[in-house]
């Protein structure tokens, strides 16, 4: 191979392993993790409250569709925001998309931990967590090609499994768990509803992969329409039977919501279907967490946002962003606590995604395949869901941006510095 090719992201990804990945990325977090978290919110209203999110997530997806469409590169709303509105705005989108997506990756590794451990009692749920970070961490290294591929063997198996437990699970609903559906009212379900967003955002990875998939103009648009639609109709019907069969409350209770669901309704193979369901959809979402964060890291870094050795590639991968990233989201899940992690990640794609909206909002009319109504919608969605999130998780999350910029001009200082003294050291010669 050719050393320069070598060392470049090389475009391999047609629309199936692009739709793989965004699909591969939404479904598993979101249902296996974050319903038990959004039910403990809102109770039975959790319907409701996946919609909210899934219309916020669409136009939010279209929004990304269409930029990706004028702008396809890797780095998604990175770029989008650096171009159309200013860098400062850019690096926003792109420290605020590295926050969440790091603390998502360790939501979800957890999240495999504790259900690998209720499917094999007596393992450590931490050890498991460790293991799988070190595993994926690794196999992102090999290239975003096999990953494609794995993830799309992943998705069919774990949309499956799920579309199994929903068929079976809709003879054992009992309709009084939807009663009384409003429990927490409308800030409850506001509230669960940005959680809920949250669990949407994969289709993001496509976006921030545009260096690598072919026929980017087209393929990602519609790799990002279909992840969303494929994922909005599971969520809703899995989320109907689980409220249904187990109510909210008890669903709600423990780590592992969709196994308690399959356990109450008694077929032992079911139990083993979903768990194993549960462990292929978590490995898949990790998988393309860390290729998505990693190129994050590397648009950043040619930017000039992060240092220059996230941008590093050798063999078609940023090997630097990967090892970090797989570094980072092992420390994050010390911390332990999914909610925690869950609403902070939560409001930082929130903020991510208006300053999509927003760069929509600014493309010119010839680059405009979508009513401005859309990216409107997708704006005041962002807004209203941002706002929804308790006090302390909107102060952490623009605490650690404003730390994010102070590091940002403390490495453009550097950098100035740096080219003063080259530039010195050529005038002495």
């Amino acid at each position: 191979m050719d050393k320069k090719q070598d060392n470049q992201l090389k475009r391999q990804l047609n629309l199936l392993d692009a739709t793989g990945i965004g699909v591969g990325a939404v479904v598993g977090a979101g249902i296996f993790v974050i319903t038990g978290v959004a039910a403990a919110v809102t109770g039975p209203s959790l319907m409701l409250a996946l919609f909210l999110a899934a219309i916020a997530a669409t136009c939010n997806g279209l929004s990304s569709a269409q930029l990706a469409a004028e702008m396809p590169t890797s780095g998604g709303t990175y770029v989008y925001a650096s171009r159309k509105i200013s860098p400062h705005a850019g690096f926003a989108a792109g420290f605020m998309f590295l926050l969440s997506k790091l603390s998502a990756g360790s939501v979800v590794a957890l999240g495999f931990g504790h259900a690998f451990a209720a499917f094999v009692p007596g393992v450590s749920p931490f050890l498991v967590t460790s293991l799988l970070i070190l595993l994926l961490t690794v196999l992102n290294l090999f290239g975003i090609k096999k990953a494609g591929h794995l993830n799309v063997i992943i998705v069919a198996l774990t949309v499956g499994a799920l579309l199994l437990f929903s068929g079976r699970g809709l003879a054992d609903i009992n309709m009084s768990n939807f009663q009384p559906f409003f429990k927490a009212g409308v800030p409850g379900l506001l509230e669960a509803a940005a959680l809920m967003f949250f669990a949407f955002t994969g289709y993001a990875r496509i976006t921030t992969l545009g260096d690598e998939v072919l026929e980017p103009k087209r393929t990602i648009p519609r790799a990002v329409i279909l992840t969303l639609a494929i994922t909005s109709v599971l969520y809703m019907l899995v989320a109907f039977v689980s409220v249904g069969v187990l109510g909210s409350e008890r669903l709600a209770a423990g780590d592992a919501p969709l196994f308690n669901v399959a356990s109450a309704i008694g077929d032992r193979w079911l139990v083993t279907v979903l768990s194993l369901a549960s462990l292929t959809a978590l490995f898949g979402v990790l998988l393309s967490q860390i290729a998505g964060i990693s190129r994050m890291g590397f648009a950043m870094a040619k930017g000039g946002d992060l240092p220059k050795i996230f941008a590093d590639v050798k063999r078609n991968v940023p090997y630097v962003g990967i090892l970090s990233t797989g570094v980072i989201i092992w420390l994050l899940s010390l911390i332990g606590s999914i909610p925690l992690i869950a609403m902070t990640a939560s409001f930082s794609i929130l903020l991510y995604y208006s300053l999509a909206n927003l760069s929509a909002l600014r493309q010119s009319k010839e680059h405009r395949i979508i009513p401005r109504a859309i990216p409107v919608i997708g704006l005041l969605s962002c807004i209203t869901l941002a706002v929804s999130l308790p006090w302390q998780t909107i102060l952490v999350g623009l605490s650690v941006l404003a730390v994010g910029y102070i590091l940002r001009h403390a490495l453009k200082r550097l950098a100035r510095y740096e080219d003063d003294l080259a530039d010195n050291a050529e005038r002495d010669e």
